[in-house]
């Protein structure tokens, strides 16, 4: 079977069932393939014989996991069969001593259609990076499996009971009591994946009110709205749910929870700029002079956010893997990066293996919450003076031609060649071309999707009707070149 079709970036996803519009390739033959070579690949890269599997809610996860267990007990793996539970979670059974995985497999497909599925891979060091996808999905077609002499167990247990006893314990250690979340009411929304754990196991604990909390049956057909933080029905309903509940802080999560988003109790969405900027003020108060890393389309506000907090801002590309690559690569080479985060929702930080979890972020955010209320201030004073921009947009353009990935960089390079009165290109340009057009208090930023013949073109302004008038600039230029599909700019 030739599976390259099936990488995603640093994960293997594809469509796993019928009846939806969409050709099935994440087949039960392809996945058995992909765990067997994965099984064959880890040989003499970990040690021990001990691989966790566990999924999210979605329809096809349990049939996919069972698949996967098996594949592993049959290379004579030990298989710990997690059951429901979050992608960060799965890590981190790579690190607690009482579970001390080799490596570990999820089944998800984050917020992606109730018809999508895949597998992330964990070692011990983190999550695999796409070049090692790629060799795992040729051994798999190539038919690369072990032939164990004898098979593994499945063990089948509680292990998330380890991971939301870490939370509760960060909470408890940081506050300083039993049940310091005692008084406060706090709302999630699941979204009916697999985040129901942090309302019943880690804020019940913690002395929390939730009710209020909703979707968090677990149900693959996502019935009541995408879970996905960046989606604005998701928002409008988390928002609307803590207004009603007269809650403290409203919590939203992704299907994996791998990603969060927060409401205030007045009901303001606190995701994208926002939400990096309160996580960033929490960092910086503790470590001062920190570098902050985010993707590229963050705003300039957050940039004068970031260094009024005596941060540095460090803008790099999109993809949550390259913004947490990236700070890696800064401490390694000496620079204090303890945040990596991108305006998704992912958000990986040094003190916590840089793995993008979602519940240690709202986890975090709550630990500062409780410390402010105990001085009388609200959370959201942290980021006081963050400026918005009044207009922000986003256009997806597309092409007409075949040769369009040459096209799009020759695009790029020119968008940061160019000598204009009216524009200035921004000097760390680590992702496509980011101009600034300070006449209208605004930027726009073009850049090239990673696998589809798209452009995204973020533009922002702080002049009422500045977006329009940033977009004609850049069409002007753009019309220049034909085999781009202008109509959304």
């Amino acid at each position: 079977m030739d599976l390259k079709q099936l990488k995603s970036g640093t994960d293997v996803r594809g469509t796993a069932l019928g009846g939806y519009g969409s050709e099935v390739n994440l087949t039960k033959e392809a996945v058995r393939a992909i765990v067997d070579a994965f099984g064959f690949w880890l040989q003499g890269r970990v040690s021990g014989k001990t691989v966790a599997v566990g999924c999210d809610s979605r329809l096809s996860s349990p049939a996919i996991k069972s698949i996967a267990a098996n594949s592993l007990s049959d290379a004579g793996y030990t298989v710990l069969d997690c059951g429901l539970c979050s992608t960060p979670s799965m890590f981190m059974m790579t690190q607690f001593a009482s579970t001390k995985a080799s490596a570990s497999i999820m089944v998800t497909a984050s917020h992606h259609p109730c018809d999508k599925n895949g597998l992330k891979f964990f070692l011990p060091s983190g999550g695999l990076e796409g070049s090692q996808i790629e060799e795992i999905l040729a051994l798999a077609s190539r038919g690369e499996k072990l032939n164990a002499q004898q098979k593994g167990e499945i063990k089948k247990g509680d292990y998330m009971a380890h991971y939301c006893e870490f939370l509760t314990g960060l909470v408890q250690r940081e506050c300083g009591e039993e049940k310091p979340l005692e008084g406060m009411k706090i709302v999630v929304d699941a979204g009916n994946g697999a985040g129901a754990f942090y309302v019943e196991r880690v804020l019940d604990p913690l002395g929390a009110d939730t009710a209020g909390s909703q979707f968090i049956e677990p149900d693959g057909n996502f019935p009541n709205h995408i879970p996905n933080p960046e989606n604005r029905d998701a928002m409008a309903s988390i928002a609307r749910a803590t207004l009603n509940a007269k809650a403290d802080l409203g919590i939203i999560f992704d299907t994996d929870v791998d990603r969060a988003a927060i409401v205030d109790s007045s009901g303001k969405e606190i995701n994208r700029n926002t939400l990096i900027a309160l996580i960033s003020a929490i960092i910086l108060k503790q470590q001062p002079g920190a570098t902050i890393v985010t993707d590229s389309v963050t705003s300039d506000g957050l940039k004068e956010f970031i260094e009024s907090r005596g941060g540095v801002h460090h803008r790099f590309k999109r993809g949550y893997k390259n913004v947490i690559d990236e700070a890696i690569r800064l401490c390694n080479e000496g620079v204090n990066a303890p945040l990596a985060i991108e305006t998704s929702g992912h958000a990986a930080l040094k003190e916590n293996y840089f793995l993008d979890d979602g519940a240690y972020l709202v986890t975090r955010i709550i630990i500062e919450a409780v410390k402010l209320r105990r001085e009388g201030k609200p959370l959201l004073s942290l980021i006081d003076g963050l400026k918005s921009a009044r207009e922000e947009k986003e256009v997806r353009l597309s092409f007409k031609t075949e040769n369009w990935k040459e096209l799009g960089n020759f695009i790029i390079e020119n968008l940061k060649k160019l000598k204009d009165p009216r524009l200035v290109v921004a000097p760390d340009n680590y992702e496509g071309a980011r101009v600034s057009v300070p006449r209208l208090k605004g930027w726009f930023l073009v850049r090239m999707s990673v696998h589809d013949p798209i452009m995204p073109v973020n533009i922002e302004s702080d002049v009422e009707g500045g977006a329009e008038a940033i977009a004609a600039i850049l069409r002007e230029y753009l019309k220049a070149f034909d085999g781009l599909d202008l109509k959304n700019l």
